[in-house]
């Protein structure tokens, strides 16, 4: 078995750019025109999970949880990412992680393909605000994907797409729901957070800069040495 990987995917939000603060404007936006507050604490839980998911979160934080149709729950999802949609319109590549654009240029280097795996049904807009559009091989197109974070299909669709074993993939993340979904695939899972959080990774910084693609390949290796 290969101790070398052949690809790398990418959560988007928190990874590559920290478009967080947005998503949660827009909940909370949405959550006051419902009579519904949105806090920091409910939008912790909101995170690596999808539109749908998150507005049944939002909505069972209701005082008395509101019985919406299907097509009331589509309605209200599109809202919010008609404000989301609004508020991204301002980003650029000065909004790119810190770290980010040299790992990527280094996993390039090194030969790897690149996918990224998100539950925003955005990403490609926001890649292409980031400048980032032409960086990689392959974007899971969220609005095909049936089973959200934490169920591995986010990630295994990126590895079919590009022809790579799960094991010969490294997925990064920075929440919880995202590691686990990784480590579910049976890929090597990178984390960026706090190790309380992030328990399931399998190599772990504390914040983007952090990142460099020797030691993630090093770790890399361990691991699957192990396997």
């Amino acid at each position: 078995m290969s101790t070398f990987p052949q690809a790398v995917i990418f959560d988007l939000d928190g990874v590559l750019t920290d478009t967080a603060e947005f998503h949660y404007l827009a909940w909370k936006q949405l959550g006051a025109e419902l009579g519904i507050e949105v806090d920091k604490a409910l939008n912790e839980q909101l995170k690596g999970v999808s539109r749908l998911q998150s507005l049944e979160r939002i909505l069972a934080a209701a005082p008395v949880p509101p019985v919406l149709t299907a097509e009331e729950m589509e309605h209200l999802a599109a809202k919010k990412n008609a404000h989301y949609t609004a508020l991204i319109a301002s980003v650029t590549p000065n909004d790119i992680l810190p770290g980010i654009a040299a790992l990527l240029q280094e996993l390039r280097a090194a030969g790897l393909k690149l996918a990224v795996g998100s539950a925003s049904r955005n990403a490609p807009f926001v890649l292409e605000r980031l400048g980032l559009d032409s960086a990689f091989d392959y974007v899971v197109d969220a609005g095909r994907i049936q089973r959200g974070k934490p169920d591995p299909e986010t990630f295994t669709n990126a590895a079919d797409h590009l022809k790579v074993p799960y094991e010969s993939c490294i997925g990064v993340e920075d929440a919880a729901a995202g590691v686990e979904a990784i480590k579910r695939a049976g890929m090597f899972a990178v984390g960026i957070g706090s190790a309380q959080t992030l328990r399931q990774a399998d190599y772990l910084v504390t914040a983007t800069e952090l990142l460099s693609a020797e030691h993630i390949l090093a770790a890399y290796s361990r691991w699957i040495d192990k396997a």
